[in-house]
């Protein structure tokens, strides 16, 4: 009999072990995989983004999924705790741009080898490569979980922390929905969030771009109706397929939004290259440069205005010829190459799919949750938290920081309701 059994060994579910076992509780974490914490092993491409340093209100601002809920989490657990939490284990962490936390070492596995030596110094049992079949509870609370292999562990609180759908070879394929409504809950939708977009556009499918990224860029989603749905500032890559980097994974959730509400095929994106310049300055700065060497060609002139190889094609897309003399480029040519480096658009038409994405949207209704203890409105004893949860942000540690401040307030919770 335990006290507290979680299911899920990554980033909430470690988290919810520590918490649980820290404030007295006799507790059971049990991962299906054969190491804990493997999600957490890959993220911030391998070195492992624990937290960002943001204050409280922009923090919940780039939480998109249901930020609002997270008031009361953070109240009990919040990016700060998180940081004094992993410098009291010894792990140095630095400030990067935009306030991403990241260990000194660079390394991912400080931070998983850490949190796991800290459950296994309080005593948190263990129990991997082990699959839950079933939760079992009556009409009114959770009793017991059923294993795959057929034993029966008898508990009065179950956490459940198995993440959403996404980066399934982490472990994360979906297991806790049928659970969760088994005993009643909503699951809204799911969606890919955090995603890389899909494009049709023929310089996307003849790979013109492809590898070309560009630095310091406003992206937006524009909807049919011309109107901007949202814009996000930072890098951002030309693929194979269409579009990916850091401004890219941020629009994505309003890409797949946007197709679904207007049934539309394809919806509109627009790159400013220069954001910081309006579109008749960026007209008048190339007439200036064209001016001062008007016996030069246009591409010998505009060299450097743009990355080479996007004003190569730009030239080419715009019918634009290069070769003409500075003196000789007409105003509207001019025009539209301002035009073009303000408001570049393309087409896309999806994204790919929630196996591929970093963040699953969508998942258990927070409505039915009790945000200052994670748990259940619906059965006794029964708490979420992490991605199974209709909670998702942006990448940069907003949704490590969800899930360890959900896991953290669910494992408190679970052992403080063991002692009442």
């Amino acid at each position: 009999m335990y006290d507290v059994i979680i299911i899920g060994g990554g980033p909430s579910g470690l988290m919810a072990s520590v918490a649980a076992s820290t404030y007295g509780a006799k507790v059971l974490l049990i991962d299906k995989g054969d190491k804990l914490g493997r999600k957490l092993a890959i993220s911030g491409g391998g070195r492992c983004n624990v937290t960002n340093r943001m204050e409280r209100k922009q923090l919940i601002e780039h939480i998109p999924g249901n930020g609002k809920f997270m008031h009361s989490p953070f109240s009990i657990f919040d990016n700060e705790n998180i940081i004094t939490f992993f410098e009291d284990l010894g792990i140095k962490l630095k400030e990067e741009d935009r306030g991403r936390m990241f260990p000194v070492s660079d390394k991912a596995k400080t931070v998983v080898d850490a949190l796991i030596n800290k459950m296994i110094t309080l005593g948190v049992k263990v129990r991997t490569n082990c699959k839950v079949n079933d939760i079992l509870f009556d009409d009114e609370k959770v009793h017991a979980v059923h294993l795959q292999d057929g034993s029966i562990v008898k508990t009065k609180n179950v956490i459940i922390a198995s993440g959403g759908k996404s980066v399934p070879h982490t472990g994360s394929t979906g297991d806790g929905y049928p659970w969760a409504q088994k005993a009643g809950h909503t699951i809204t939708e799911l969606y890919p969030t955090e995603v890389p977009i899909t494009s049709n556009e023929p310089f996307i499918q003849n790979k013109t771009l492809q590898g070309l990224a560009l630095r310091n860029i406003e992206l937006s989603v524009i909807n049919p109706k011309g109107k901007t749905i949202i814009t996000h500032e930072g890098d951002m890559l030309f693929t194979h397929f269409g579009l990916s980097g850091p401004a890219v994974l941020r629009c994505s959730q309003f890409v797949v939004k946007a197709l679904k509400k207007f049934k539309t095929p394809t919806v509109e994106m627009q790159i400013d290259l220069m954001p910081s310049m309006h579109q008749e300055e960026v007209f008048q700065n190339i007439i200036k440069q064209l001016k001062n060497e008007p016996k030069k060609s246009v591409r010998n002139v505009l060299k450097g205005f743009l990355p080479e190889r996007f004003l190569t094609f730009l030239f080419e897309y715009l019918n634009i010829d290069a070769s003409l003399t500075a003196a000789s480029l007409s105003h509207e040519d001019i025009r539209k190459l301002a035009a073009a480096t303000k408001q570049f658009s393309i087409q896309v038409n999806g994204t790919l799919s929630i196996e591929k994405a970093f963040v699953t949207g969508g998942g258990v209704s927070v409505k039915e949750i009790e945000p200052k203890s994670m748990h259940s409105r619906k059965k006794n004893g029964l708490y979420f938290c992490g991605e199974v949860l209709d909670i998702h942000g942006y990448t940069g540690g907003y949704n490590i920081t969800c899930a360890f401040s959900t896991g953290y307030t669910a494992g408190k919770s679970a052992a403080e309701r063991v002692k009442s």
